[in-house]
């Protein structure tokens, strides 16, 4: 199986780490300074999930697209910040040499809307979506630490596409040491995690704590109740459905299950405010206020926090 992997962020970088495990062909779209640590040293995942480390000939890394060996992939992983996807389908589009008919386009990214970046070049079809629930911490260029693990990763296509053709992925995955299985139902999975994302997220940073102090604080958790129910809210309204039938019902597993799994993790926004690094909060609270509008609907909880981050990224 051939598979260019597009990104090697903390969730590029993990993923990687099993499908090298896996005997892939795999070929690594980095920055330059990423290229030169995983050329040099190779790629290493520590964690919860076990410790593994590869030796630099078990993969390749580029830089650009242009000096990638010939050959179309099977799979095209895209593992980029949701702010970097309509530039990975523009460059992927200007570079057709890479698919070939059953070429498949895996998006594992935060957020909402970024399907629709790969929807303007490829067929909807051929475009899958992941949901993961695992926190990984890019701690070096090139080393990985999974911290916490509450879910098996999900992959389905919002367009319906056939399934079928990602699950030799999946098996790839979950014998490299990650959990991941294809579903039919990944949009209401993409809003299940909007509903967590928006709420830890965006508190996390701002309050400079782990998921487990959010919930462990009566005044956090209110705030967490306030975006899980407008967020909601937004989802009903705009057409779409998750696995609870109202926002109590999510805030109940949200507690008593997804919290605890999650407790010792800091957000990705958190770790990027850290690095100094642009975040993803326009994905996240920020399209949930944009879809808001679109149908007056008042989500002033979402706004607050959204304006903190924006603020906090301008002082970068």
């Amino acid at each position: 199986m051939r598979i260019l992997n597009y990104g090697a962020g903390a969730v590029g970088l993990g993923i990687d780490s099993c499908l090298i495990k896996t005997g892939c062909h795999l070929d690594i779209l980095a920055r330059p300074e990423t290229v030169k640590a995983l050329t040099a040293a190779g790629l290493k995942r520590k964690g919860i999930l076990g410790s593994v480390q590869w030796s630099p000939e078990r993969f390749r890394a580029y830089p650009s697209l242009d000096g990638l060996p010939p050959g179309a992939y099977d799979v095209i992983l895209v593992s980029t910040k949701s702010f970097d996807s309509a530039e990975a389908a523009r460059d992927l589009h200007n570079h057709p040499e890479l698919f070939h008919p059953g070429t498949a386009i895996v998006l594992f990214q935060n957020g909402w809307g970024n399907t629709e970046h790969f929807t303007a070049y490829f067929n909807a079809a051929r475009i899958f979506n992941a949901r993961v629930i695992t926190g990984f911490v890019r701690q070096q260029p090139n080393v990985v630490d999974i911290t916490v693990h509450a879910d098996a990763i999900h992959i389905g296509c919002l367009a319906g596409g056939d399934t079928l053709s990602i699950e030799p992925l999946c098996r790839k995955i979950s014998e490299g040491g990650i959990p991941a299985q294809t579903t039919d139902a990944i949009a209401k999975d993409l809003w299940a995690k909007m509903l967590y994302n928006c709420a830890l997220n965006p508190l996390g940073a701002i309050l400079n704590v782990t998921y487990g102090e959010l919930g462990q604080s009566s005044l956090s958790r209110e705030l967490c109740d306030a975006i899980i129910t407008e967020v909601f809210q937004v989802m009903v309204a705009t057409g779409h459905e998750t696995h609870w039938r109202t926002s109590e019902d999510y805030r109940d597993i949200f507690y008593a299950t997804l919290l605890p799994l999650t407790a010792s993790h800091h957000s990705s926004t958190w770790q990027d405010l850290k690095s100094g690094k642009k975040t993803e909060i326009d994905a996240l609270n920020g399209i949930v206020i944009q879809l808001a509008r679109r149908h007056n609907i008042p989500v002033p909880v979402n706004a607050v926090v959204y304006r903190m981050i924006k603020f906090l990224e301008r002082e970068l």
